[in-house]
Formats: structure tokens, C-alpha cells, sequence
């Protein structure tokens, strides 16, 4: 379907202007995909070679296959996955000015393949947690930068990725925690806006305007052959939870960073210390484990070489050499 003409703030000022690209981000299965595909059908170009329809997502994940390649090779580079809830690639040391470098330089690479178009959509939520090379290797190739972070109730997400990967809600919560504080936290002071899945699939239009004024871009709501009414299906939102938000790891983290970003989402003031204060103590407990599970996996290493037989063998050793006295008797 031939992409809809739009213009953007950036494009109406001159022959010189920076085309705009707008990233999508999110934890996965937040509805990063059915924002994508509607932006992209009220006049956003999105790149080549998309990753396709699979049974987990049947309408299509609107995402380039060579970002979720970069995003691996990069993650994987520096030890970690999509699935990591650790905030290790958030502190100081794993990106140096070398590797940084390196990242911005492949990214770089990829962008040139993007189409010419005043707005360039841009959704792999790999994306969310490498925003920060992302986001300067875009500015150096001459883009200016926008977001849409993509906001869905925890219980349906949680419901989503265990019906999707398999993986566990303790895993899933940590997850959404990591992927939605970081979203918010590395896009401040940029545009940017909050869209809730429900409120994206109960009226699409009102959600398409709230991100033109937000982002200052003009996006085409017409919808004249009906393409967005027949995307966006009831049954697309399969994960349904209307009731409170279940927290997990005896904190009240869950709740208080999903009614704050609720409330963005519906343009209500919102308090940016509460996330703050989730994000502060959210790294110190995580950077506690993180330490404490990798002492416990070296000393399993080391306890697997010594079978309970051997290790008898080494306390009896010890009691000859005390001659089985005083406190060895």
C-alpha cells in the first residue's frame, strides 16, 4: 500500500531540514507492534524486511530484521539478552568510548538503509535498552529524535510473554519494570509521548493526535480506505485484565510505576520522583542478587568438583593431622 504523504515540524523548515525518526519503545508485548503498524498507516515510513506474522503476534511485528540482528550481536557482546533484568548495561563501564563507538558506528550503518522520508519509524524493543547508542548514532546521521513509549497494563503483558516465551511472571514483572523505567528514565528531556495499549485500540484517532501534538508531526487520521479499522480487530488485544495490579517482590514497584505512567498516558500531571524513587531502589536490590547469585554460582563451581565422598576424604585428612584431638576428637 503506498505510504501516505505527512510533513513533519522538521520537514517545513527548509531544504536543509533533518528528516524525523520516531522510536517506538517498550517491553515487548506492550503493543509496540499495533502502534508501529498504525503510525506507519497514518503516514510513517517504516524500513525494508520486516519481521513478518508468526502465532504469536498474526498481524505482524512491523520491526526490521536487521535491528533485531544488531541489537543481538550488540547484547550478546556485551552479556546480555532481551530477557536480561539485570540494569548492568545501565551503569558505569560496559559501554567505554571504544565499544560506544563501535555500537554507534554499526547503527549508523543500518540507518543509511532506511527510506527517504520526512518521518521514519523505528520498533524493536531490544531498541528500549540500547536507547542511548541508538539515539546518538541517529542524531549524527542527521536525524532528529522522537518517542512513543508504548504503555500496557503488567497482568496482560505477563500473560502475553508466559502465553508467548514461556517465561515466568517473576521474570516478566522484573521485566516490564526494567523495560518501562528505562524508557522513561533515557528520554527525558526529549519529545516524547505515552500511549496506553487500551486507550490506543478504544479510540485510535484521539491517541493519533495526542502523539501529532506531542511530537509536533502531522499525522493523517483519515483513514479513507479503512486500513486502521480493519488492523485494529478486538481480538488483537487476546491478554485482558481490567483489575488491580498484582505486585511482586514484597515492593509496591509494579503499581506505582504503572499508575504513574497511566497517568502520562492520559495526560494527567504524574510524578517523575515516584519512578525515581522505584528506579533507586529497584538497581540496589538488583546489583545486591546480581552479586550475590554470582558468588553463589562460583561456589557451586568450585563444590562440584568435590564429591561429597572426596570432601569426607579431605575432613578425615584434617582430623589425622590434628590427631583426631581437642576440638578434632
Amino acid at each position: 500500500m503506498p505510504s501516505r504523504q505527512l510533513t513533519t515540524v522538521a520537514a517545513q523548515s527548509g531544504p536543509a531540514a533533518r528528516s524525523v525518526i520516531l522510536f517506538v519503545l517498550g517491553m515487548n508485548r506492550s503493543g509496540t507492534s499495533a502502534l508501529t503498524r498504525v503510525l506507519s498507516l497514518c503516514g510513517g515510513a517504516l524500513p525494508d524486511k520486516l519481521v513478518g506474522a508468526m502465532a504469536d503476534n498474526p498481524v505482524g511485528h512491523w520491526e526490521p530484521r536487521a535491528a533485531n540482528y544488531l541489537n543481538e550481536t550488540i547484547l550478546r557482546r556485551h552479556g546480555s539478552t532481551m530477557f536480561d533484568p539485570t540494569l548492568r548495561l545501565h551503569e558505569d563501564g560496559p559501554f567505554d568510548a571504544e565499544a560506544k563507538a563501535a555500537c554507534i558506528a554499526e547503527i549508523r550503518a543500518f540507518l543509511t538503509t532506511l527510506p527517504a522520508a520526512p518521518l521514519v519509524l523505528i520498533k524493536d524493543p531490544r531498541i528500549t535498552v540500547l536507547s542511548s547508542v541508538w539515539f546518538d548514532a541517529a542524531r549524527q546521521a542527521g536525524f532528529d529524535v522522537v518517542t512513543v513509549i508504548a504503555v500496557r497494563h503488567p497482568q496482560e503483558v505477563i500473560a502475553s510473554v508466559a502465553a508467548s516465551s514461556g517465561a515466568s511472571a517473576e521474570l516478566s514483572s522484573a521485566l516490564w519494570l526494567k523495560f518501562n523505567l528505562v524508557a522513561e528514565r533515557h528520554t527525558r528531556g526529549m519529545p516524547r509521548v505515552f500511549v496506553d495499549y487500551a486507550n490506543l485500540l478504544a479510540d485510535w484517532r484521539r491517541e493519533v493526535k495526542r502523539i501529532s501534538v506531542a511530537l509536533a508531526i502531522d499525522l493523517d487520521a483519515r483513514d479513507e480506505d479503512g486500513a486502521i479499522e480493519e488492523f485494529l480487530q478486538d481480538d488483537l488485544r487476546r491478554q485482558r485484565h481490567c483489575g488491580p495490579v498484582t505486585d511482586s517482590f514484597g515492593t509496591d514497584w509494579i503499581s506505582t510505576v504503572y499508575e504513574t505512567l497511566g497517568a502520562a498516558a492520559r495526560n494527567e500531571s504524574w510524578d517523575e520522583s515516584a519512578l525515581e524513587r522505584v528506579y533507586a531502589e529497584y538497581r540496589a536490590s538488583e546489583q545486591d542478587f546480581r552479586t550475590a547469585f554470582e558468588d553463589f554460582r562460583r561456589f557451586h563451581k568450585l563444590n562440584r568438583l568435590v564429591r561429597p565422598s572426596i570432601f569426607k576424604l579431605i575432613m578425615e585428612a584434617w582430623a589425622l593431622a590434628h590427631r583426631r584431638k581437642g576440638t578434632w576428637a
